[in-house]
């Protein structure tokens, strides 16, 4: 990966991927707060997933070809929204704040940006998901507005890499589940995570990169853990 992406930045898990792409290819990184980008010689600018004329906006800053996009965002809680315990707890603001944060969002980023990926090279979007997404996986309930929206982006994910494949042969698009890592997103729901779980934004960033690196175009549409294990829909 010679030139590279990262979109949430400024978050736990993005700036530890900033950090680590740094010394490695030419890196735009794109955030909220662009302030809060770690200073690591990034091409820095700032961006709203919640606003389409913000993510067209920031397109327009990066060259015509790039070999990995990386949307390192993600909503579980903020202010006074909490994941539900149950149906009784579900707030529409809520549930429409993670549909756009959580999945319209980076669909958004994929319509404007993965037209920057090579058609004749390979090129990889990946959007960070999550095991609770899986339908089949869902044991335990709750979490509706959380589980709703990783689900959705699951199946954007999917879509996009059957359009692409059309297209862009060697394409590769993919969720990402980092596995529970020590950031603000998770730290109100770690009581219960065994201490060799907890992994640090550093650790996590790593594995994912590691990840990434070994698929190809048959992993497309497809979403993976932080061990590389495939996650059921």
């Amino acid at each position: 990966m010679k030139r590279v992406v990262v979109i949430g930045a400024s978050g736990g898990i993005g700036s530890a991927l900033v950090q680590q792409l740094a010394t490695e290819c030419e890196l735009y990184a794109f955030a909220r707060s662009p302030a809060q980008i770690p200073d690591v010689g990034a091409a820095v600018h700032a961006i709203d997933i919640t606003d389409e004329a913000s993510i067209a906006h920031a397109a327009e800053h990066i060259p015509d070809t790039v070999d990995a996009i990386f949307v390192a965002t993600g909503l579980l809680h903020a202010d006074q929204l909490q994941p539900e315990k149950a149906l009784r707890d579900l707030e529409p603001e809520h549930f429409q704040r993670a549909m756009a944060v959580n999945a319209l969002g980076p669909a958004l980023v994929a319509k404007h940006f993965l037209p920057k990926l090579p058609r004749d090279a390979r090129g990889l979007f990946a959007a960070f998901s999550a095991r609770v997404g899986s339908i089949s996986d869902n044991r335990l309930g709750g979490w509706y507005s959380y589980r709703a929206s990783k689900a959705a982006l699951n199946m954007l994910i999917k879509g996009a890499a059957i359009e692409m494949g059309r297209r862009y042969k060697h394409a590769i698009i993919i969720g990402l589940h980092p596995g529970t890592v020590d950031t603000g997103l998770s730290q109100p729901f770690q009581q219960q995570v065994p201490a060799d779980k907890l992994f640090t934004p550093e650790q996590s960033a790593n594995y994912l990169l590691g990840v990434c690196r070994g698929l190809t175009p048959d992993d497309s549409g497809k979403c993976f853990d932080w061990q590389g294990k495939e996650i059921v829909p």
